[in-house]
């Protein structure tokens, strides 16, 4: 999932740089919102290791 943020971030780069706007703005909107997915995953991921604790 990260890496499909990066691909969009990029895009939005490159087109920021050709003077695209709409597509941009639009791949940059989609590389945030799936940052925020990924940033919330990793930590419920996180509470859920702490909370079952280790197993031995």
């Amino acid at each position: 999932m990260l890496g499909w943020a990066l691909t969009f971030l990029v895009i939005a780069i490159v087109a920021a740089v050709f003077g695209f706007g709409g597509i941009a703005s639009a791949s940059a909107g989609i590389a945030q919102i799936l940052f925020f997915i990924f940033l919330a995953l990793f930590v419920i991921g996180l509470i859920v290791h702490f909370v079952r604790g280790r197993s031995v």
